[in-house]
């Protein structure tokens, strides 16, 4: 038995350059193989505005990523928001559409308003009309966004993700049960522009 984790977080701007790879990578995964998603939280709750120097980092950011990849980032969100670094709240609205199996849906829902919609999954607002757009009744996703449950799920997932010394996001580690001496946690290699590479290495180790 075996599980590959995909350590992300939903506001990160290297995940968002690296999802078409990675879808690619997970429909050529071998049968059984288990996926799960650990969302890794970047920042924690603040309603402290992003320094300027900040935003300008961060915009360094997506024009390498934009120059290196080819993603698309819509720079209007610069101006039509007023940036926080915060993505725990990002963070919870996956794991409570994860309750609904919609995790992949919230997930890219997320992504495409931060990074092509210009919308900011740091406010509450944005987060509760994507769970509107994905299908999820809002009243219940606002419970649950606000549950002490879902709370500590993240500080979980968060804590997991430090405990296996992730070098970033996205990370990717195989963890193979090896019976009486445990899971053995694996570091797979992301190739941001080809999955064949991480799909070798991840077969080699099964």
């Amino acid at each position: 038995m075996a599980t590959l984790y995909y350590f992300h977080d939903p506001m990160c701007s290297w995940c968002w350059g690296y999802r078409p790879v990675w879808q690619a990578l997970k429909e050529a995964l071998p049968a059984g193989l288990q996926v799960e998603n650990i969302v890794g939280g970047l920042a924690e709750d603040t309603d402290q505005l992003m320094p300027i120097e900040l935003q300008e980092h961060i915009k360094s950011h997506w024009r390498h990523i934009e120059s290196e990849l080819g993603t698309f980032f819509n720079f209007d969100f610069w101006a039509k928001n007023q940036p926080r670094r915060s993505t725990y709240q990002a963070c919870r609205a996956v794991l409570c559409a994860r309750r609904e199996g919609l995790e992949e849906a919230m997930i890219e829902a997320i992504q495409r308003a931060y990074y092509v919609r210009a919308m900011n999954p740091s406010d509450n607002d944005v987060l509760q009309r994507l769970a509107r757009e994905i299908g999820l009744n809002e009243e219940q996703f606002c419970e649950a966004m606000r549950s002490a449950d879902v709370n500590q799920q993240l500080l979980e997932q968060v804590e997991f993700s430090r405990r296996i010394n992730t070098s970033g996001f996205p990370s990717l580690f195989l963890f193979v049960d090896e019976g009486d001496e445990g899971n053995r946690a694996l570091p797979i290699a992301i190739n941001y522009k080809d999955y064949r590479s991480t799909l070798d290495q991840i077969v080699s180790y099964l």
